[in-house]
């Protein structure tokens, strides 16, 4: 019982170790110079056909997508090259996003200081990592084909979209239906419902929603429905070696800045299962005085989140060579 008590004992100690530290680390935070910057990171979703293609001639490009061939076993600018549906196939998609964003960062951070903060959604917090120096391109590669490989075979799930609804009409109803959960909460007014498929009929039957969009994935990702591809995944991650993160990192199950290695992996091992907690985030950014955001990625899917939460942020997205080379020109006297 004695050795029960103090292994309890140290756990609470840890855990009130990162909450008082993530408190100072805000605090001094908050007292910083005026100019903030934060990077964003897309995820699945944002993926479209011929991205990347514009990077292939970049000698540190070319490296990164020849290492990531030998760990994928295939080509990601033949994919990115290829038809849309194997593109917008998760096996695919995810390897493919994590490989081109990170490119765009190498290449950014060789043109510009790092951001203050960073974030990712869902996957993106994968290469948000990469991004803070948290663990190196290959082995978030080998995490990311793990993930890829789970989620794409998982099956008895579905998911849905809602646009323009009620929220407290939505969590009485989530509250009370059983297998089914807010997996993204995207906004005040976007989020996706995860879980069995009659779950989330339910719940789309009893909600007045303006627009209802089906995801066309097999499993109910970000819900407890993951548990064994969570716990799968988890061999793969307890092998990685995780750093203390050079900036802040605002993680999708817990949106409070850290940079502690372990409360990194602990978050990100939680976020199979976990909500994507993407407005919360986006409240930090204000909370934290952000006031430039850079969506690194291809697309402009979450400054347009954001430009509707945050107004009073700047905006700009970086997800082509053109779009670097335009930010580079800015920057040079």
């Amino acid at each position: 019982m004695l050795a029960a008590y103090y292994k309890n004992l140290k756990i609470s100690t840890k855990h009130l170790f990162y909450s008082i530290s993530n408190l100072l680390y805000t605090e001094e935070y908050n007292s910083t110079s005026m100019t903030k910057t934060a990077w964003v990171i897309p995820g699945q979703g944002s993926q479209v056909v011929g991205m990347g293609v514009d990077l292939q001639n970049i000698p540190a490009a070319k490296a990164r997508f020849e290492a990531a061939e030998k760990v994928l076993g295939w080509s990601v600018l033949d994919i990115c090259q290829g038809d849309e549906i194997t593109l917008a196939r998760t096996l695919y998609t995810q390897p493919s996003l994590y490989v081109i964003e990170s490119i765009l960062v190498d290449l950014l951070r060789e043109r510009t200081d790092l951001p203050e903060l960073v974030a990712g959604h869902s996957l993106g917090e994968y290469v948000a990592l990469y991004a803070a120096g948290v663990f190196d391109f290959e082995s978030g590669l080998r995490l990311v084909k793990k993930r890829a490989e789970l989620m794409d075979s998982a099956a008895g799930g579905k998911m849905a979209a809602l646009m323009k609804f009620d929220r407290e009409e939505l969590d009485a109803v989530l509250a009370k239906t059983p297998d089914v959960v807010l997996a993204n909460d995207n906004s005040k007014g976007q989020v996706v419902i995860s879980g069995t498929p009659k779950a989330v009929e339910e719940v789309v039957r009893q909600v007045k929603v303006k627009r209802v969009m089906m995801l066309n994935v097999g499993g109910a990702f970000h819900s407890p429905l993951m548990e064994t591809a969570s716990s799968q995944f988890m061999t793969v991650l307890d092998k990685i070696n995780f750093n203390d993160a050079q900036v802040a990192v605002l993680s999708n199950v817990e949106p409070t800045p850290t940079v502690d290695q372990q409360e990194l992996k602990r978050r990100l091992a939680a976020q199979m299962t976990g909500s994507v907690c993407w407005r919360e985030i986006m409240l930090q950014f204000s909370a934290l005085n952000i006031t430039n955001i850079t969506e690194v990625g291809p697309g402009k899917a979450l400054c347009g989140l954001i430009k509707r939460t945050c107004k009073e942020i700047s905006l700009e997205n970086i997800g082509t060579l053109e779009q670097l080379d335009a930010k580079t020109l800015v920057l040079t006297p």
